[in-house]
């Protein structure tokens, strides 16, 4: 079922290593922190991304602004939040402490959308090299999640960002684009995008995202 081991480091140097081999953690709150390469894996190649006839007409209207890192730890935050199809969270008060660090030291990052000048959905997730690791997305209002979505595979294009990793398959990421390959598939990708010499220009905090 992908389960590697068990540990205890969530340093960001040790997620970092963990990341650039295709390893990530997830466990519930009073298990040990568990590390996972699930096999296959499921991921989103920027060029597959799709776009239904009503996210189209959403972006289109463009009623909503879009940014980076402007509030990273309330979009962690809501993905941690209880919902209703759910009876809990994996993203514990640990897990939330962890992936702040590795934001504060840029590796991790937020894509945000904003109706009204209100929070309204987003994503979060480890940039490494040329790999974008999604973590988890909110939503407060329809197709917010989505429309932050589109905006990092449109930032991933100009970025020259190969993948998307998805992690685990859903009905929801199938519909959107994503597809499932085996993982020594995904870990040959993972070893040559996530240790590309030439990093990708610096995600810069506040900034304005546009198809």
């Amino acid at each position: 079922n992908g389960l590697l081991c068990a540990g205890d480091d969530l340093s960001p140097w040790r997620l970092i290593e963990a990341y650039r081999h295709g390893i990530f953690p997830w466990f519930a709150k009073d298990e040990p922190v568990l590390w996972w390469s699930p096999d296959p894996r499921t991921v989103l190649y920027p060029g597959e991304f799709k776009i239904s006839r009503s996210l189209r007409k959403t972006l289109r209207r463009g009623a909503f602004e879009v940014r980076i890192d402007t509030a990273f730890s309330a979009v962690i935050a809501a993905c941690a939040a209880p919902r209703r199809d759910q009876a809990g969270t994996w993203i514990s008060p640990r897990m939330i402490e962890a992936y702040e660090r590795l934001q504060r030291i840029g590796a991790a990052h937020s894509v945000e959308t904003w109706i009204d000048g209100e929070l309204a959905g987003g994503l979060y997730g480890v940039a490494v090299g040329r790999m974008f690791y999604g973590e988890s997305m909110f939503s407060r209002a329809g197709d917010a999640s989505k429309i932050a979505l589109a905006h990092l595979v449109g930032f991933a294009k100009q970025r020259k960002i190969g993948l998307i990793d998805c992690q685990m398959s859903t009905p929801h990421l199938l519909s959107l684009g994503a597809r499932t390959i085996p993982r020594a598939e995904f870990i040959a990708i993972v070893a040559e995008l996530a240790n590309l010499s030439e990093a990708p220009q610096p995600w810069l905090a506040g900034e304005r995202l546009a198809l």
